[in-house]
This record gives C-alpha cells, structure tokens and sequence, in this order.
C-alpha cells in the first residue's frame, strides 16, 4: 500500500486510498437542553461515560443539561479535563461543558474514531482551535471543531482496525490493572508496616495494655498517651493565598503532596510575603490535607530547603521533638487517614473537612525518644524499599500506557496496517 502526505499536519502521511472529512460531515451537534430529573446524569472522564460519579461536582440548575443518546460520542471541552470523552453506552445528560456529538454518516465506524479522539495527537489540535485566557481555562466548543479535517479510511478498513485495537488494547489495560493491584497490596503493606510499627513498637514480645482509646487499641505498656496539643508548637492552616502569575511566594496546596511525593510541577505562587503568611514552612514539618473527601488525610513530611507556605486547605502541624520526633509523629499521622475521615472530619462529601479542635484533642502512642528513634529509622528503610518496588511498577504501567498510544495512533492514521496474522490474534 503506497504512503503519502495527507496534508493534516497532525496526522502525517496515511495510505493513498484514505479520505479527508470535515468534522461537521460525520457529526452534529446534538444541543438538546434537558434535566437530569427526567436523563439520568452521566459524568465524561479518561475512560469513557459513565453514569455520574459521587465525585462529580454537583449543580442546583438540574434542567439545564444536554441530552446524550446511546452511541454519541461526548467531549469535554475544557483543557483542564484533557482526554475525557468517549461513546456513550447509556442515554443521559451532561454538564453543558460537554460537546455531544451524533454520529451522522453511513461511512463511519464510531469505534474507530473513538480511538482516533483519544490519541494524544487529536488532543492537542482539539484545543488548538479554541480559545481562552489562560491553558487551564481554554475552551473547544463546536462551532470551534466542526471544521477540524479529519482522516476517512475505507469503512472496511475503519472496522478492521477498530476491531484489532479493540482486542490489542483489553490486554495492555488488562496488564496494567493487574499491576496497579500489585501496587494496592504493596501500598497496603506498607500500611500495615508502619500501622504495626507505631502503634505497638518493634518488640513482639513486650508486655501491652489497654491505651483506652477505641481506634487505637492496646499499645506496649511503657508507651504513654498525649493529646495533640500537648506535642506541638503550630496545629493550624496555612493562609488564603492572593495568587499572582509573578514568581513571588511559592505556595504549597493540597495537589502538591497529596500523591505521595512532593510535586513541583505545577507550583502556584502568592503575592503575599512568606513572612507574613502564618503558612510559612519550616523543615521537619508535618503537613496534612484537610478538606475534600479523598483528599483530607493525605500526610506529608515537609523536608525542602527552599521557602514555601502553605494555603488554607493544609493543616501544619510543627512537633516538639524534646517530646516528639516529627518524623515519628508523621509515620503515626500517615495511618490515621480513615479516622481523620470518619472520626475527626465534619461536612458532607465534598465539602468535608478536618477541624483543628478534632485533631488538637485527638491523641498519640508516644514511646521512648530511643525507640522512636529506632521505629523510624526502621520504617524509613522499610518505606524506601516498597516504594522501590511500587516505582518499578509505576514504570511499567508507563511505558504501557505510551506503547499502547503509539499503537493506537500508528493503526488509526495507517501507518501500521492490521496483517491477516493479527486479525487472527
């Protein structure tokens, strides 16, 4: 089969058989307003629609909808929530955010262009042809897309090669589910470790007693019980920050920590002096999410040498290390997400949030300074060794999520060419 220029930069050279179509020739613009009293509500995310999750933002203005039909392929049209399309399996109604696309040609096999809207490639020229103010707020809508050219392979060849990749690709997510369940019991053993380790101390054979606290149960019998308070010399929030595009005071929010490593990525900055934020950092640090279901009770250890402060969703707690070590009292908060959700926290689903009264009252098992030493040099050796195994894991869901999107858009673009030996696959 002979390559050429297709002429559509996004996509490079295709075979020479293939076609070129205008969006709006294959889809409409389906722009039904409904309520979600009489369309059940569905939510667009990476991995197709769904029915909405709890999650979802919610919103009191339930007639003001658009209707999706079985089969319509929904986008998002927002940057900020790149990749969240696919064909609908259900009838419904989504956010007027979303585009919901009614397929309108005989010529086309849906699946096939499904995959072509979600490789990368598509992605970025979505969002070429709209507009905005800032990347995070950028905005494609259909009167934007409706005159993207896209690629029309013969039907024949739209539904050989969906069929393929349909195939192809339930064994890579098959693969990576199966690794990110690997990374779950690792996660939870890791849990267990440090659970195990600060709350009954390294010695299996010391004596314990009762501490008289239902969700800590028995602990080794020298330890004592403190409250909070009594162990720290900061337990609050950090301050609203005044963002600003300047690089001035760089602000720690919730997103910088709360997937387990310190994420600089995506740093916002505050025009607020540090000096003047009570959210102002100090090394040694214990920081801990504290609103939003899912979110509240992420705990980090804040180690960095540069100057940040921390905004009003985080709570600083600053031990005393003559009664503490902070690294232990972070080892002991770190497994403590689900009481701080269900035992501290107050508010319903998203607008939960945990209360500085709740956790200053709340208490720690606190051993020896010695053996809090020891717990935490030994949890620290413990830790890096599952998260070495837990990174090489996240490696390999990596270079499968890349290897899966160049197959996919080497196929739908016809660079690649389903073989009779992989159709029998």
């Amino acid at each position: 089969m002979k390559i050429i220029d297709s002429g559509i930069e996004w996509i490079g050279e295709v075979p020479e058989d293939w076609g070129k179509v205008k969006f709006n020739a294959i889809y409409g613009n389906r722009n039904t307003k409904v309520s979600d009293k009489d369309y059940q509500p569905l939510s667009v995310t990476k991995k197709g629609i769904v029915s909405q999750l709890d999650s979802a933002a919610k919103s009191n203005d339930n007639d003001n909808r658009k209707l999706v039909k079985v089969g319509d392929f929904v986008i998002n049209s927002r940057s900020d929530r790149r990749g969240s399309c696919g064909i609908s399996p259900l009838d419904g109604s989504v956010s007027l955010i979303n585009t919901v696309l009614e397929p309108l040609s005989h010529q086309i096999v849906p699946l096939y262009f499904d995959f072509l809207f979600h490789t990368v490639q598509f992605a970025d020229e979505f969002y070429r042809w709209g507009h905005g103010i800032v990347d995070d707020l950028w905005t494609t809508n259909w009167n934007d897309m409706k005159n993207i050219t896209l690629i029309l392979p013969p039907k024949s060849v739209q539904k050989q090669i969906a069929e393929y990749l349909g195939k192809k690709t339930s064994k890579i997510d098959s693969l990576i589910i199966k690794i990110n369940d690997e990374i779950e019991l690792l996660q939870q053993y890791q849990n267990s470790v440090i659970t195990r380790a600060v709350t009954k101390g390294l010695d299996p054979d010391v004596p314990m007693k009762d501490s008289g606290i239902e969700w800590i149960g028995e602990i080794p019998k020298n330890w004592e019980i403190v409250k909070v308070k009594y162990l720290v010399t900061k337990l609050e929030r950090g301050t609203a920050p005044s963002y600003t595009e300047q690089h001035k005071t760089r602000v720690v929010n919730q997103a910088t920590f709360s997937k387990g490593f310190f994420d600089k990525s995506d740093i916002r900055y505050s025009s607020i002096p540090a000096l003047q934020s009570r959210g102002l950092l100090q090394r040694k640090d214990v920081l801990i999410a504290s609103t939003g279901g899912g979110v509240l009770g992420k705990v980090f250890y804040f180690n960095e040498e540069e100057e940040f402060v921390a905004d009003s969703h985080v709570t600083i707690a600053r031990f005393i290390p003559e009664k503490i070590l902070p690294k232990f009292g972070f080892y002991y908060f770190s497994t403590k997400y689900d009481v701080f959700n269900y035992v501290m926290a107050q508010g319903s689903t998203n607008q939960i949030e945990l209360k500085r009264d709740a956790l200053a009252n709340s208490y720690i098992s606190v051993p020896s300074e010695k053996e809090q030493q020891q717990i935490s040099e030994y949890l620290d050796e413990k830790v890096a060794q599952i998260q070495k195994l837990v990174k090489a894991r996240k490696r390999q869901i990596t270079q499968l999520t890349e290897y899966k999107n160049s197959l996919i858009f080497e196929y739908v673009t016809g660079k690649r060419q389903v073989s009779v030996v992989e159709e029998m696959d």
